[in-house]
Parts: structure tokens; C-alpha cells; sequence
């Protein structure tokens, strides 16, 4: 949701690895097909920031280390980067994955409480020396 409406507001393309893993006839949960397309469309937001627009990646980064591949390789192309990360309490992404996992495509394919366990213990926060790292979002109104 978040990324839908920043992707509006800016205007920006917005990139989402799920809906293109659907799109392709595959899911999320098959990995190799996952991290090509993730590569695919990393590729494809520096293209559309050389061409001067914006992009929202809508996907991954989880671990301190790609965040900061990805600011490098964009810094290095002389654009700007926000990082929208949103401290939500477990529970509440449980709700939020229970309601997804009602609704087409997600119920075939739904995630379970031990994925979200598995992957809150492999995700790491940005803390706060990382996150002046970025640009400060612009005031929305």
C-alpha cells in the first residue's frame, strides 16, 4: 500500500517482485525464478533513474548490506534515496498476512506464521546512524 501510494505521489514506476513472479505464471516461493527477477528489476530501476524519473523497489532488502549496495550503486547515478521503513509489531504483520493470505493469489500459496518467524529473526532494522544515510522524504500533504 505504501509503495502504491508513493509510487503516485512523486510520480514514480513502482517495481514489485511478487506481482511479477504472478505475472509470470510462478510464485513467490520459488526462489531461483525470485532472485533473477529481483536482479531483473534492480537492473531495470537504473535505467529508469538514468532516464531521470523516479522508481519505488517494492521488494526485499532486508539485510543491511543490500540497502547499502543499492544506495551506493544509486548515489552513483547522482540521484536521491529514501528509505520508508515501517517498525511494525510482529502481531500486527500477522494480521496483515492473514488478510492477504485470504485473497487470490495468496490463498494457494499462503505464508505461514512460521515463515513470518523465520523471517523477522534474518531481518535486520536500519537503526538510526543508517538511516541518515538516506534523503529526507519530502512532506506529502
Amino acid at each position: 500500500m505504501l509503495a502504491t501510494h508513493l509510487a503516485a505521489e512523486r510520480p514514480a514506476v513502482r517495481l514489485t517482485k511478487d506481482e511479477w513472479l504472478w505475472a509470470l505464471g510462478t510464485t513467490p516461493w520459488d526462489e531461483p525464478t525470485r532472485e533473477k527477477i529481483e536482479a531483473q528489476l534492480w537492473r531495470l530501476a537504473q535505467e529508469i533513474l538514468r532516464l531521470g524519473l523516479s522508481v519505488v523497489l517494492d521488494f526485499g532488502l532486508w539485510a543491511r548490506v543490500e540497502r547499502d549496495e543499492m544506495r551506493s550503486a544509486a548515489r552513483g547515478l547522482g540521484v536521491g534515496i529514501e528509505l520508508h521503513y515501517l517498525d511494525v509489531p510482529a502481531e500486527e504483520l500477522w494480521r496483515r498476512i492473514e488478510t492477504r493470505n485470504s485473497q487470490p493469489p495468496w490463498d494457494s500459496y499462503p505464508i505461514s506464521r512460521a515463515d513470518l518467524d523465520r523471517w523477522s529473526s534474518i531481518f535486520q532494522s536500519p537503526d538510526a546512524a543508517e538511516l541518515l544515510l538516506y534523503d529526507t522524504p519530502p512532506i506529502s500533504g
